[in-house]
């Protein structure tokens, strides 16, 4: 039996009150959205690269010493919790097309998985273990207010098909193993983690995190704030820079509001700007690693360790840019890429509340990937069958 956290009850007590029954918002979105992203998924996969070409040899299958034992019996205790007619709309082969299916707009488009609102309390116990064991504790918190404020702007909008901290959704993508390839998939709006296990290897993106409002001034969830430290560490940077440097990092006086890397952009070509990590001096470097740190450091600790090694190892390929303001209320956009991270944050315009027809400070999107290939753990998958493995 899983361990019932205190800190998930409010989402399963009002997911058990709202069930299965919940209305949904099933249109909306850009013209022809639902096509032109459904034909994106079903591209041959590449990954993100800076110039078309992928940067082989990145991404070897590989002891790292630290267990996914916790994480694995996280998810077996998930699957093992569903009834037949949930196991069959949750459990994916590993190489599943659903991984690339991803959306985080609001309306209920193309989720896929078993939604909370669709699980028992026991279920959802089990589904927030897996969530617990995955991410560092900052991480896991994170991921709560995050659900915590898709409630807040359903109570400031009253649009309960669109918002709500029971919309989201999870699927498990090949059987949880010790040694072949698996992984889950958290999906909903402002909230998509993809995290693909190969024994004791991980891969955490893409992972879309966002909210609107960031920070709940009023309501169930009164107080609560997410990405502050994102934008402060973020300006600590831009302010550390000379003006000469300013002038390679800067690529635009203001921010568009617009991701780059976002879903169904898996293929995208995305060129290194800005300034790179040997223009800067040591106490800028120290600032830049610090900020991406922070990025990986959501997933569990020793996992992030292990990320930021292969981080360190391209430091001198790293590139940071910038669009907008600098000061406290300005907003904004950054970007840290290298040949095996890819993090933007950016302030968006209102969607929830489209009155604001800017980037505002109360919108925001933060997302990281694994370019050359390497998103959902492809290039591993790649190299597992290569070996002479199949598909289960």
């Amino acid at each position: 039996m899983s361990t019932i956290d205190p800190r998930t009850r409010a989402i399963s007590e009002t997911s058990a009150s709202r069930g299965p029954n919940r209305p949904l918002f099933t249109r909306g979105g850009p013209p022809n959205y639902v096509r032109n992203s459904l034909a994106a998924a079903g591209e041959p996969f590449k990954g993100i690269t800076a110039d078309g070409s992928i940067v082989p040899g990145l991404y070897p299958v590989q002891k790292t010493g630290v267990s996914t034992r916790l994480i694995r019996e996280a998810a077996a205790d998930f699957l093992g919790s569903l009834t037949p007619a949930q196991r069959a709309k949750t459990l994916f082969p590993v190489d599943t097309v659903e991984w690339r299916k991803w959306s985080n707009i609001h309306p209920t488009l193309m989720r896929h998985g078993t939604p909370l609102f669709e699980m028992n309390d026991a279920q959802r116990d089990r589904a927030f273990a897996l969530l617990r064991e995955s991410l560092s504790e900052g991480g896991f918190e994170d991921a709560l207010d995050i659900m915590h404020l898709n409630e807040t702007v359903m109570e400031m909008t009253g649009r309960l098909d669109e918002y709500g901290e029971d919309l989201y959704w999870l699927s498990i993508m090949g059987e949880p193993s010790a040694s072949a390839p698996w992984g889950w998939q958290w999906d909903g709006h402002h909230l998509i983690i993809n995290y693909f296990v190969l024994g004791d290897q991980v891969v955490v993106t893409p992972s879309f995190l966002g909210a609107e409002p960031v920070h709940a001034k009023s309501g169930k969830y009164s107080g609560t704030r997410v990405f502050k430290a994102d934008e402060d560490k973020g300006l600590a940077m831009i302010r550390a820079l000379s003006d000469p440097q300013r002038a390679k990092a800067i690529i635009a006086a203001e921010t568009s509001g617009e991701d780059f890397t976002t879903a169904f952009r898996d293929n995208l070509e995305l060129h290194y700007t800005g300034i790179r990590y040997d223009e800067l001096s040591n106490a800028q470097h120290d600032l830049l690693v610090g900020l991406i740190d922070y990025h990986v450091g959501r997933t569990r600790p020793d996992h992030a360790q292990v990320k930021m090694a292969e981080v360190k190892d391209h430091l001198n390929n790293t590139y940071f840019c910038w669009m907008g303001g600098m000061e406290d209320h300005s907003t904004f956009y950054y970007r840290v890429q290298s040949p095996v991270i890819i993090v933007e944050f950016d302030h968006q315009r209102g969607i929830a509340f489209r009155e604001h027809t800017k980037p505002y400070k109360d919108h925001i999107h933060v997302i990281v990937r694994t370019p050359n290939g390497n998103d959902y753990g492809k290039d591993l998958l790649r190299q597992h069958y290569e070996t002479g493995h199949r598909a289960r």
